[in-house]
C-alpha cells in the first residue's frame, strides 16, 4: 500500500535536495518547444540536467509539460509511457451532422494504425496506438470541440487528419494537453509564476518554490511500492542487489520503487537469482 507523504517530504527536504529531485508541471504556452521550456527551466534554477515528459508541438499545442530536475531525470521513462488527454478543436470541411460524426468517431475508438506525421522525430512507419475515448463536447459550425485520451505516443493531429478522410476533410485547429500520466491541470504552473517563485527564491524566500516543485517521490503513485528495513540501509545505497533475507513481504514482478518510510531508494528489478530477488536499476544516493 502507497502511503508516501509527498507534502512532508516538500515541507521537510532540504530546498537544495528537492531542487535536485524533484518535478515541476510547466503549463507550456503556444510558441516555444517543450525542449526550450526544459532548458528555461534548468537554466534558471542553475542546475545540470532537466528533461520534459512528452513532447508538445510548439506553434499548436499547449498544456501539461511535466519538468523532471536533477536525478529526477533517471524516472522519465516510469511516468513518459502512460495515457494522455487533450482537449482541441477540429474543423471539418463540409457541413456534416453530429450522429454521423459520431458514427465515424466510433471507428477510431480502440486499437488503430497510425502513420507518424512526416515532420515528427520518430520514425516513420506504421504502428499500433489505442484511442481510449474521443468526446464531443460542442459543435459550433463546422468548429467540433472534442476530448479525448488516448496512449501515449498517440498523434492528435494525424488523428483528426484521418477521421477527416471518412468526412470529406478534417484538420486540427487547436489542441490542450490536460493530463499526462498522472500529471493534470489541477498543479499546473505557468512560465509567470515559474518566474515569480524564483525571484522570490533569490531573495531569500522559497515558500512558493516549494510549493511548485512535485517531489520525485511522486513515482509511488505509478510503481508498486516496497519498503527496506533500515538495518540494510547502508548497503543497498552503494547498489547491492536485494536478497531474500532484505525484504519480509512479496516483491511485484517487474519493476518496483524501494522506500525506508517516506526516503526514495531507488528502482528496482524483480529477477530470480538464487537468493537475489532484485537488481537496482536507479538508486538515488
Amino acid at each position: 500500500m502507497n502511503n508516501i507523504d509527498l507534502d512532508k517530504i516538500r515541507k521537510e527536504k532540504p530546498i537544495n535536495e528537492l531542487l535536485k529531485f524533484s518535478i515541476i508541471n510547466v503549463d507550456k504556452p503556444l510558441g516555444p518547444t517543450s525542449f526550450s521550456v526544459s532548458h528555461y527551466v534548468k537554466v534558471s534554477l542553475g542546475l545540470n540536467k532537466t528533461s520534459h515528459f512528452g513532447t508538445l508541438d510548439p506553434s499548436v499545442v499547449s498544456g501539461v509539460l511535466p519538468v523532471a530536475l536533477g536525478r529526477a531525470c533517471r524516472l522519465n521513462d516510469y511516468f513518459m509511457h502512460r495515457d494522455k488527454e487533450y482537449v482541441g478543436i477540429m474543423r471539418v470541411h463540409e457541413e456534416i451532422s453530429e450522429e454521423k460524426l459520431k458514427e465515424i468517431i466510433n471507428l477510431f475508438i480502440g486499437k488503430i494504425i497510425q502513420m507518424p506525421p512526416v515532420r515528427s522525430r520518430v520514425k516513420r512507419a506504421p504502428r499500433e496506438r489505442e484511442i481510449k475515448s474521443f468526446e464531443i463536447l460542442e459543435i459550433d459550425g463546422k468548429d467540433v470541440l472534442f476530448r479525448t485520451t488516448v496512449q501515449a505516443g498517440t498523434y492528435i493531429r494525424k488523428l483528426c487528419d484521418d477521421m477527416g478522410k471518412k468526412i470529406g476533410g478534417a484538420h486540427m485547429l487547436e489542441l490542450r494537453r490536460t493530463k499526462a500520466g498522472i500529471f493534470t491541470e489541477e498543479n499546473l504552473v505557468n512560465l509567470y509564476d515559474f518566474e515569480k517563485a524564483l525571484k522570490e527564491y533569490e531573495e531569500g524566500r522559497e515558500e512558493l518554490l516549494r510549493k511548485i516543485l512535485i517531489p520525485a517521490e511522486i513515482v509511488s503513485q505509478v510503481l508498486p511500492v516496497i519498503q527496506i528495513k533500515i538495518e540494510n540501509l547502508k548497503s543497498l545505497l552503494t547498489g547491492k542487489p536485494i536478497m531474500k533475507s532484505d525484504i519480509n513481504e512479496k516483491i511485484p514482478e517487474g519493476f518496483f520503487a524501494l522506500f525506508n518510510n517516506d526516503k526514495f531508494i531507488g528502482i528496482y528489478r524483480s529477477i530470480q537469482e538464487g537468493d537475489i530477488i532484485a537488481r537496482p536499476e536507479f538508486v538515488l544516493n
